[in-house]
């Protein structure tokens, strides 16, 4: 940036990599990057050192720090975090099975610790933990509705085989997606400069590390020369505005139009205001498109965008109108794609080989969050909250007269505001009555879609500068009515409403430093459906900042995945899991994309079977909790490179202090099935005196080398059938074995 600024003023330093080559030096103006906080000026040595704060003044950052895994969406899906004794798991080979718990077995005289698996009619399987990485969590349907297959039966392989072929059908339709992009490139947008480094400075906020990362991404999308197809996912008021400000400037820098779609008027008229004072200081056009606009206006916006001279359009589905022609759009912007209907979809799904296309919301729906999963849409997500914003404290209710009028008056006598939520407009006004008899004191309006437009705007005005107290209003207000005030949201039959609605509509409350409260009244528990019991208990459970992600990964289980390109619901996702389905997805995408056919019926992403007649598990006095260790087995299991595992490593001895020889065991094992599994082994087993290892039906290894070795040294190494080579050596000292066996791997594929 100190660069960019200093080449604006045809100044051009010379850039230093080291503060030695700095001193070093005798151009006369130089820059390099040290910590230095202070400038110097140093007579003696004839030597001024100015540092960028004294050039650009001092910003404050205040880093904050938080757990990768916590947004990782790999991690929040594929690890066993919320593991419960009976909730299903799918182990690649056998199928659907119930978790039953870790289990200590002691087989050939030492001690392993296993994942025991119920299947149908009480069969039992123990999955040692060196293979966890067999295992996935079952999302797809909710626990109960989880099929639950025979061990040792057809079943699981023909079901399979049925949804591979489906893959197929679907990874071809994805790369047909892939290939019209990769037909019509895109415009790479030039790199942002100074007016951008301006645009950029005038955020009166501080940027969260997921919201700078975030906005690097994007930009970094437009830059390419295909199109974007990015989702940003972060939680109401985490600043997903901002990336699309961001990005809307930069595409009007580059000469095109830029077109926002909402699924309100009320948020089309928020985000206008917003655009509006945000690029007021600068040679942009932004209109808005919807019902609160005259026909007159409405025709003169639509001409603008024929003739270009309207660089920014905010709309609801009305831009998507075919009289409403462009004259160069290149971004297109959706807020809260879960609200629009599968035809506007379907408009907005041609787009996307054409136009960057930046998809905002705060719980994508099972649909964009397959795509996201299976490489087809790029996904950010920015969990980091504001600072100062406080968790929302959520409540689930019956209604309560007294409950009600307290919380109103609490929020009431701390200068706050109240939303009533009463989603039904033939009762609304029953409902602020009886409101108005409960707080005799409180003001109240309400505010529903089919009231005029004008009349709408007024009541909305009014509550946003303080004119009343309580706005009973019906979801409406969903998206997008940004009211600091008003920390306080009561929703009347909340069982009548989905995940995502419930999420944003708590997401009204709690924009500014208050603590803000959210009230779910419902009927009496035996008369709401199972769902609705299990989308409250999720809301209720999940009130922390940022939890939008693994909210819409519950939504995922409670309504089934949904089909990635289709509009059914259940599919073959529901049968064999979203991770496995997901997983074969990306294989038969990448074969296709190479130009192969799909192996989609050899295992997945098996690893050497490895037994060395070695304890390795996590010994129960290392590590007491068997949730942690269970979440451990699976990383350990899941590492793919050595110095992910010794990072692992590191971060156990952190926690829990030095690692017992059992799990220097199960680390050493696992770093064995690493470089065993290139060069297509199979298993590895090791005794005292000798072992043997299996290889796959074309294994990595040169078979001329192999040969060499066998005839050069054949006391030592034997052939056993076509694909098994016995070996014979002093295996003894326990200590020394992994090391014996990694050596061994490094002779017989020729690296040594």
């Amino acid at each position: 940036m100190l660069l960019d600024t200093l080449h604006g003023f045809d100044i051009k330093p010379t850039v230093l990599d080291s503060w030695q080559a700095f001193l070093e030096s005798d151009a006369p103006l130089a820059l390099t990057v040290t910590p230095q906080e202070q400038g110097l000026w140093l007579k003696d040595a004839g030597l001024v050192i100015i540092t960028e704060a004294q050039l650009l003044g001092e910003r404050v950052r205040q880093e904050r720090r938080r757990k990768a895994s916590e947004s990782d969406p790999d991690q929040i899906i594929r690890n066993l975090t919320e593991l419960h004794i009976g909730a299903p798991v799918v182990h690649e080979d056998h199928g659907v099975g119930r978790y039953l718990g870790l289990q200590s077995l002691n087989v050939g005289g030492m001690e392993t610790e296993f994942l025991t698996l119920e299947y149908a009619r009480g069969d039992k399987l123990y999955v040692p933990v060196s293979s966890l990485h067999l295992i996935s969590r079952y999302s797809g349907a909710s626990p109960e509705k989880a099929p639950l297959h025979r061990l040792g039966g057809e079943q699981w392989e023909r079901l399979k085989r049925k949804a591979t072929e489906r893959v197929h059908d679907v990874a071809a339709e994805l790369l047909e997606i892939y290939a019209r992009r990769a037909a019509n490139p895109g415009f790479a947008y030039p790199k942002p400069g100074d007016e951008y480094a301006a645009f950029a400075a005038a955020f009166e906020f501080e940027e969260t590390p997921d919201q700078a990362r975030t906005i690097e991404s994007v930009l970094a999308d437009m830059e390419a020369a295909h199109p974007m197809d990015r989702v940003v996912c972060g939680d109401v008021g985490f600043g997903k505005t901002e990336v699309a400000m961001r990005a809307a400037f930069c595409a009007v820098q580059g000469g095109k139009q830029v077109a926002i779609l909402v699924p309100t008027t009320l948020l089309a008229q928020q985000h206008y205001q917003n655009f509006a004072d945000r690029f007021a200081d600068w040679p942009v056009r932004v209109e808005s498109l919807s019902r609160f606009r005259s026909a007159k206006q409405q025709k003169e916006v639509i001409a603008g965008l024929a003739s270009g001279s309207v660089d920014i359009i905010i709309g609801t589905h009305k831009l998507l109108q075919p009289d409403v022609k462009f004259k160069q759009l290149g971004l297109a912007i959706i807020d809260e794609e879960h609200r629009f209907g599968v035809r506007h979809k379907e408009q907005l799904k041609s787009l996307r080989s054409e136009v960057d296309l930046l998809t905002l919301t705060a719980t994508p729906i099972p649909r964009t969050l397959n795509m996201s999963m299976s490489g087809l849409r790029d996904l950010s997500i920015i969990a980091t909250p504001p600072a100062a914003r406080h968790p929302i404290k959520t409540f689930v209710s019956q209604w309560n007269d007294t409950l009600i009028t307290e919380a109103c008056q609490r929020e009431i006598k701390r200068g706050g505001q109240v939303y009533f939520l009463h989603n039904e407009v033939q009762t609304i006004e029953n409902t602020a009555a009886r409101l108005e008899k409960l707080m005799p004191g409180a003001r109240v309006q309400t505010a529903h879609g089919q009231m005029r437009e004008r009349e709408l705007e007024q009541i909305m005005r009014d509550f946003y500068h303080q004119r009343f107290n309580i706005l009973v209003c019906t979801t409406i207000v969903e998206s997008g009515i940004d009211v600091p005030s008003a920390n306080t949201i009561i929703i009347n039959r909340a069982d009548k409403l989905g995940l995502a609605q419930l999420h944003q509509l708590r997401g009204r409350v709690g924009r500014s430093h208050h603590r803000a409260y959210a009230y779910m009244l419902t009927p009496p528990p035996k008369s709401m459906t199972p769902d609705a019991k299990k989308r409250l208990e999720a809301i209720e459970s999940l009130e922390e900042l940022g939890a939008g992600f693994t909210l819409a990964t519950h939504d995922l289980e409670i309504r089934g995945a949904g089909e990635l390109l289709g509009d059914d619901q259940s599919g073959q996702i529901h049968e064999i899991g979203f991770t496995l389905y997901t997983d074969l997805l990306e294989r038969a995408v990448e074969a296709l994309k190479a130009g192969r056919q799909p192996e989609l019926d050899r295992p997945l992403n098996h690893g050497a079977e490895i037994d060395l007649q070695l304890p390795a598990l996590l010994p129960e006095d290392y590590l007491p909790d068997v949730h942690s260790r269970l979440v451990l087995y699976k990383r350990i299991a899941s590492a793919h490179s050595k110095a992910e595992l010794r990072e692992l490593q590191v971060e156990m001895i952190d926690r829990f202090g030095l690692l017992p020889e059992p799990t220097k065991f199960l680390f050493g094992i696992t770093q064995l099935k690493l470089k065993a599994q290139p060069l297509g082994i199979r298993k590895i087993e090791v005794g005292p005196e000798s072992g043997r290892i299996i290889f796959e039906e074309q294994p990595k290894i040169d078979p001329m080398h192999l040969i060499r070795l066998i005839q050069s040294r054949p006391k030592e190494f034997k052939l056993d059938g076509s694909n098994k080579l016995r070996f014979y050596k002093d295996f003894s000292d326990r200590n020394r074995r992994i090391e014996q066996v990694s050596s061994l791997l490094d002779l017989i594929s020729g690296r040594q």
